[in-house]
């Protein structure tokens, strides 16, 4: 039975198909170490985070021009349409690295989101993440760009990267001027760092949700005060195992978070780089004995959307007979 799903963390850079990346990457006159489909999925097996890193920002580095940014988005809405997916948060990087001129990625970005609404009415909203390895200034001008870009569906700021070698509190004064504006904290935290990653996070940046945000379960009562607060954390279980943040599925900390209380929303990630899908991840949520509600109902609360879209998001939920929901996978005789 197919039933919605609302997806709060997911990078656009990491949507990309093989084939889609080979495409752009020729028309943009790229060079990839590999020229086959079959090459760039040999790509993205990963040894370690830092591995991951490093392809990413390789294949990232393909995407150039507005028409770029616009296809992925579109693209990927129609892929999480199929899975069930009304409601999207998608993060993206400037590029800053690169020279890229960040009005072409901002204008192309949101063309792909208006044009998803209309092609597969599906909502996506937008967070720009500031890379842990940029200047105060560049995390600055991120902030800047976003705020410029509000009224066409960007809702907060993110903070991605390396965070072990990178801690969140440099980045106090751009997060403090992205809140005075009216947009959200959403920075990734206690993925491949421990619970002092999720601590800056709240504290410096003031985040409104963590992105992944596991290593929480090394501290009691951090645990307590994240379900004390209702911070939502976006997990991304195939993802974690992907990049050995932990060692196996059945060793997820989940269902320990959702036992004591923590609101948890279910993600991608990256999807294409990862090889998952919605679909796969509330299957591996099953497996660790959860329900699809929960998700639902957890990425209603975090979501950072206006209030009409909320209600209709709620609508869609309170629509659907969540007893007899079967996980992904399990066809209804």
């Amino acid at each position: 039975m197919k039933y919605p799903k609302i997806e709060l963390h997911v990078h656009l850079e990491g949507t990309v198909r093989p084939e889609t990346l080979l495409e752009i990457a020729r028309r943009n006159g790229y060079a990839l170490p590999v020229d086959s489909v079959e090459g760039v999925r040999a790509l993205y097996e990963y040894s370690d985070f830092g591995h991951f890193i490093e392809v990413f920002v390789l294949t990232s580095g393909a995407l150039g021009r507005a028409e770029d940014f616009r296809q992925i988005v579109v693209e990927y809405a129609e892929e999480a349409h199929r899975h069930g997916a009304v409601y999207l948060e998608a993060i993206f990087s400037l590029g800053l690295w690169r020279g890229l001129d960040s009005d072409e990625v901002f204008s192309g970005v949101c063309d792909g989101a208006e044009e998803a609404r209309e092609r597969y009415g599906i909502e996506i909203r937008l967070t720009p993440d500031i890379a842990r390895v940029y200047s105060l200034d560049e995390a600055m001008h991120v902030v800047r760009y976003a705020i410029k870009y509000r009224d066409r569906g960007v809702v907060g700021v993110g903070l991605g990267g390396p965070e072990a070698e990178h801690p969140p509190e440099p980045y106090a004064p751009a997060f403090e001027l992205a809140r005075s504006e009216g947009l959200a904290s959403v920075p990734h935290a206690g993925e491949h760092a421990g619970p002092s990653s999720i601590r800056g996070a709240l504290d410096a940046l003031g985040a409104r949700r963590i992105r992944h945000g596991i290593r929480a379960i090394d501290d009691p009562e951090l645990v307590q005060e994240l379900a004390d607060r209702r911070v939502v954390l976006d997990v991304c279980p195939i993802s974690n195992v992907r990049t050995h943040a932990v060692p196996s599925l059945s060793r997820h900390p989940l269902p320990e978070l959702v036992a004591a209380g923590v609101v948890c929303s279910l993600s991608t990630d990256d999807p294409a780089m990862f090889g998952t899908d919605l679909s796969k991840e509330y299957a591996a949520a099953c497996e660790l004995g959860l329900e699809p509600q929960g998700f639902y109902e957890a990425g209603l609360e975090g979501a950072l959307c206006d209030q009409p879209t909320r209600a209709t998001l709620r609508e869609l939920g309170e629509a659907i007979d969540w007893e007899v929901v079967l996980p992904p996978g399990v066809e209804v005789p």
